[in-house]
Order: structure tokens, then C-alpha cells, then sequence
């Protein structure tokens, strides 16, 4: 038999709202996958989607192609640069059918940015970075248009599809139709569960007892998604695939507090350098993978997808990349290649974070919400409860503070900051990030560019403008 590898990919994904960190969460599907797998403690994305996504498909650290301030805007004139490899592209190589179902991000301006010339042969998704659940439209400024595609075609007919069901429905059709003399490649980056808050009202009743508006929705969101993931592992289980699957579970980002999403006990929130940011929610499960039922510890970057999954594939990858390849990690249980890794390099915030062993050092603004947020569970006479974790005491930094040194072993959640305690520590380190802001490319953000508006392409998010 071939080997299938599927990926899914959930936006803005919490630490706190899978059911393997948070018992309060109802994620049956994905939680028995993470237990029958290996669990990734210390998976690292980038603060927001489109560097993570750019890291994932390329293997390169964002600031070293210009992708690591904000993300792609959907009037904005640029994608990831087109003389970098995709991750599809390599294993079309190795022979695999590649799809993609989801969310792109990645950039779609000209034809050449998007999922087809980058080493997909098929796409059912959008292009930008959020919209509607059902009606599938973004609203940008004045600009108003319908963001989804089949391959290169405009798609009118999925109008009332919320798209968690759309995108598992495809990705199941996807499986029942692939010819399993050849390995498959799905890369299944769904729209959950990213802002608007949407999501079927027998999903958020599974949540009645949490009072939180917001918070209730988006863990209904979560459900809908799992119970997604269950489809599609069902399909792989009526084809006779599932035990020759290599699934790979991540966020591409921390979760986003404002819109129900909690990282507790992390510090933080998405679009920041601080834990709550950066630190995933991350798995693989099945064919080939080592010592099932374990959690590691490893440092795991998003740039290490890209040679992990070609090495998964008995391929190899150009030495030029940032990534490193994990697979005698999970697969045989060796120590992990990764000793080191790079947070973000962001010329335009002025800040930039780096992790060494155990040390994590930030130098310029972390970005905000900076606190711990607990997380709006149930709530008793106005006065909030915390059931899973009980209280603790937030040890806050000073005001006005530009450097920051964490012992992550020894203190995960970034209450205590070490920079005055230790600072020949804190010179090295900074030596050490000098010498990676050397390799760092200014970041490719230009203004909106209104060719771009949907009333040019009879009312659809389209490409062909830049």
C-alpha cells in the first residue's frame, strides 16, 4: 500500500481548547487521535497566519522572505515569493497527488500566487483570510465580494454552506475518488475557528452551561470542527487507509481572546511574541510514527513541517531551508534535531525573539493583551470561577520594559523576567539574534491596491490584478 499524509490546518486554534489540555472542551475525534499519537508540547508557529502558512509551505523562517509583519491583506499586491519550492511541489516529485481544501492566505493577486501553480492539482477553498461561514463574502472598506473557488473557477453554489462542512464534505469526496495506487497529499486548512464567530446552534448548545457569549460559540465552533475531523478519518477508515495515513494536527497561530479563544496558562494572544502567541496545539497520529500515546518535549518550529513531511515521504530537502527534518525523532523515537529557533524578526514593530534551550529572550514590545486570561468558564453571582486551574498570583514586569529573558523550563507561563538577573546571559543571546536579524529581509507589506476590488471580477475576490 502507498502512503497517504494529510494535513489540517485550524486557524487561530487556543491552547486551552482542545479536549487533550482543557477537559471542558468536547473534541472526542481529535482527542483520540492525539492520545493514539504523539503529542508535540512544544510546537512553535508564527504570531499570525500567513507567516505560518508561509513557513509550513516553504521551510523558511518568514523574515527571510518578507512575510513576517501581519499578514496578507486581501488588496494588497504581493504573495510568498515565487522562486521558493512548496511543499506540494517537492512531493509531486516523490510522485504524490497533491489537494488542497480550505483556507490559502498565501497570497492570490496574480495567477501565479495561488494553489494550483504552486503545486496543487486541485483547490476548494479561499484565497483570504477570513469571511463569512455561510455566505463565503469579505468585506473590505467599500470592497464587497464572494471569496470561493473549485480549482480556477468562481463557485456561486455553496451559498448557505457553512464552510467547516463544505471543506470536510470535499475533503471526504477528495478520498473516495483518489486512485490509491499513487500516495496522497491533502493539505486541509480549515476556515475554523477564526473570527466571525459562526457556527450552527447545535454545536454552541453542546455549551450551555458556559454564560460567555463568545466563548460559547467559539467552543461550538471547536465541536463542529472535530466532529469534521471525525468524517474524514472515517472516510480513510471505509477505503482501508487510515493505518497507512500520516495525519499531522496544528494551529497556524495562538488563539485570539477577543474572539472567544483562550491560551491560559499561557501568557498572551495571537499576534504576539509572547507563549500565548506562538506556542501550538500541535500532534501526528498514525503511519510510521513512533511510541504512540506520547507527549514530547522536543523544540518543534513550523519551518520543520516542510522536511519532516518530505522526509516522512523518503524524500530529501535542499539544506538551504531553515527547517529540519524530525522524522527519526517520531518515528524512532531519536532526540530531536532542534535546539534553537527564531519567534519573529519584525522590523516595522521593532521586535524580535529568540529561543535557546531552555531561554527565551525578546527584545522590543511582546505586543498586546500581555496578561494571563483566564479562561470565561461558568461564573457564580458575578464573581468568576476558575475550575480547571485554580487562582495564581501574575508576578507583572515593570513598566516600559524593551528586553525580556524567561527560563521556559522552569517558569512555561512568562511570569518571571530574568533580563536584570543575568545579563551576560542576556548579551548572548542578543548576539546570537544579531546575527539572524543579518539574514532578515525588510518586510514586503505594500499599500492596498484598489485593482484588487471585487466589482472588477463581476463580484468575486479574484486574481489577475497585480
Amino acid at each position: 500500500m502507498t502512503r497517504e499524509e494529510g494535513v489540517h490546518r485550524i486557524s487561530d486554534s487556543s491552547w486551552n481548547d482542545v479536549g487533550w489540555n482543557n477537559p471542558e472542551m468536547i473534541t472526542p475525534n481529535l482527542d483520540k487521535l492525539a492520545h493514539g499519537g504523539v503529542i508535540l508540547n512544544h510546537s512553535y508557529v508564527q504570531p499570525v497566519c500567513s507567516p505560518s502558512r508561509t513557513a509550513f509551505m516553504t521551510g523558511y523562517y518568514p523574515f527571510r522572505v518578507g512575510l513576517q509583519h501581519s499578514v496578507i491583506w486581501p488588496l494588497q499586491p504581493h504573495g510568498v515569493q515565487l522562486n521558493k519550492t512548496f511543499l506540494p511541489q517537492e512531493l509531486k516529485r516523490l510522485g504524490y497527488a497533491t489537494h488542497v481544501v480550505g483556507k490559502w492566505h498565501l497570497g492570490f493577486c496574480k495567477w501565479a500566487y495561488t494553489p494550483l501553480e504552486r503545486g496543487f492539482d486541485s483547490f476548494l477553498g479561499y484565497y483570504t483570510g477570513s469571511e463569512d461561514y455561510y455566505t463565503h463574502e469579505r468585506t473590505v472598506g467599500k470592497c464587497h465580494g464572494i471569496d470561493l473557488r473549485f480549482n480556477n473557477s468562481s463557485l456561486k453554489t455553496e451559498n448557505s454552506t457553512y464552510s467547516t462542512h463544505l471543506f470536510a464534505r470535499r475533503a471526504v469526496d477528495v478520498i473516495n475518488e483518489h486512485d490509491t495506487s499513487r500516495p496522497l497529499f491533502m493539505y486541509l486548512p480549515f476556515q475554523a475557528v477564526h473570527s466571525p464567530l459562526q457556527v450552527p446552534a447545535k454545536y454552541s448548545r453542546m455549551y450551555e452551561h458556559i454564560r460567555d457569549h463568545q466563548r460559547r460559540k467559539y467552543c461550538g465552533m471547536v465541536s463542529a470542527l472535530d466532529e469534521a475531523v471525525g468524517n474524514v478519518t472515517a472516510a480513510l477508515k471505509r477505503r482501508g487507509q487510515l493505518e497507512n495515513t500520516l495525519i499531522v494536527f496544528t494551529t497556524d497561530n495562538g488563539g485570539q481572546t477577543k474572539s472567544g479563544g483562550n491560551n491560559y496558562p499561557l501568557r498572551g494572544n495571537k499576534a504576539t511574541l509572547w507563549e500565548g502567541g506562538t506556542r501550538g496545539v500541535s500532534f501526528v497520529h498514525g503511519a510510521g510514527v513512533g511510541n504512540p500515546g506520547s507527549v514530547r518535549s522536543d523544540l518543534f518550529h513550523a519551518v520543520d513541517w516542510f522536511p519532516t513531511i518530505v522526509a516522512a515521504a523518503q524524500g530529501k530537502t535542499s539544506s538551504a531551508i531553515d527547517g529540519l527534518s524530525h522524522w527519526a525523532s517520531l518515528s524512532k523515537g531519536k532526540p530531536g534535531p532542534r535546539h534553537e529557533f527564531v519567534y519573529n524578526i519584525d522590523q516595522i514593530k521593532g521586535n524580535s525573539a529568540i529561543r535557546l534551550g531552555q531561554y527565551k529572550l525578546i527584545e522590543g514590545p511582546p505586543g498586546e493583551p500581555s496578561g494571563w486570561i483566564f479562561p470565561p468558564t461558568s461564573w457564580s453571582g458575578g464573581k468568576h470561577i476558575d475550575r480547571l486551574w485554580g487562582s495564581e498570583s501574575a508576578i507583572m514586569d515593570r513598566q516600559n520594559v524593551s528586553v525580556y529573558l524567561f527560563n521556559l523550563e522552569f517558569d512555561p507561563n512568562e511570569h518571571y523576567n530574568l533580563a536584570d538577573v543575568y545579563p551576560e546571559l542576556v548579551a548572548s543571546l542578543s548576539q546570537r539574534l544579531a546575527e539572524y536579524h543579518k539574514q532578515a529581509v525588510w518586510p514586503d507589506f505594500p499599500p492596498d491596491d484598489s485593482r484588487g476590488d471585487p466589482a472588477h471580477f463581476k463580484g468575486f475576490w479574484s486574481p489577475g490584478w497585480c
